[in-house]
């Protein structure tokens, strides 16, 4: 009934209790986890790969975040390339832009993202995308969205802007360029007024939800770590702004991922 389209699953916060973690997800409904592969940066970039290799309903994704950009020398995306043959990775990432942290220098960041779009097209994968923009700003966003469309777009191959926290005219830009458009736990949040904006607009069949576990709990649940299982709490939040029921965008947005992704539904029925 649901997929949680974005997992950090390698996390030390699942480190006593990941299997029950996931136990707990399938009991829940949850069908289909994707275990993102960014670790800690270099030498963890096969994290995700490690999860999903473990369960037939884990799938991988690969990337250097952007707060580890500066570490991405060669050997590292050298390495993420050879990690991007591996079957069970559907999508790059995730990658972009955050100018909140600041972590690496804003210029290495946009490199890096730039170097990552190469990449992801010659392998032929979408791409996931996380971008933060400083405090009362859209500097990532605007910058975010012009790389994507001069150096992503004419691939065709679209991706997730994930954890979509911008306005309806950036979500807007992303669906133009042919990505999907995620929504995580702090759609539930009380402050969260242009993310609900947002995610009552975005199409239907254009729509994901997700945990981005361990962090950003949705209501009733914030202030603690977060699980898969607890995606069920953003489909119920989007589900009372567009008058459906939770179970409706569990198996609508459940649709959209399988579409998306070219994989079929009934393998992972619980």
């Amino acid at each position: 009934m649901f997929v949680d389209s974005h997992a950090h699953l390698d996390g030390k916060q699942f480190q006593a209790d990941r299997e029950q973690v996931i136990a707990r997800a399938r009991e829940a409904g949850v069908e289909t986890i994707i275990a993102i592969g960014n670790g800690d940066g270099p030498p963890t970039l096969d994290c995700g790969i490690q999860l999903a290799s473990k369960y037939d309903f884990l799938y991988a994704t690969v990337g250097i975040h952007p707060h580890e950009a500066k570490l991405a020398d060669e050997a590292a995306l050298a390495e993420l390339e050879r990690l991007a043959e591996n079957p069970k990775v559907i999508a790059w990432g995730e990658i972009g832009l955050d100018y909140f942290y600041d972590h690496s220098p804003r210029d290495t960041q946009q490199q890096v993202f730039i170097r990552q779009m190469e990449l992801a097209r010659a392998a032929k994968l979408p791409i996931v995308i996380h971008c933060r923009p400083s405090n009362n700003s859209d500097d990532a966003w605007q910058d975010c969205l012009n790389l994507i469309g001069t150096h992503w777009r004419p691939s065709g191959l679209g991706g997730i802007l994930h954890c979509f926290t911008g306005n309806w005219s950036h979500a807007s830009r992303g669906l133009d360029m042919g990505f999907m458009i995620s929504f995580a736990g702090n759609v539930t949040f009380p402050k969260a007024e242009q993310i609900r904006d947002a995610a009552k607009q975005v199409p239907s069949d254009r729509m994901l939800i997700e945990t981005d576990c361990p962090y950003l709990a949705p209501v009733p649940h914030r202030g603690k770590r977060n699980e898969p299982a607890f995606v069920k709490e953003t489909a119920r939040q989007i589900g009372e702004l567009r008058g459906q029921s939770g179970e409706e965008i569990g198996q609508q947005t459940s649709a959209n991922f399988y579409r998306f992704f070219s994989l079929p539904q009934t393998a992972n029925s619980i």
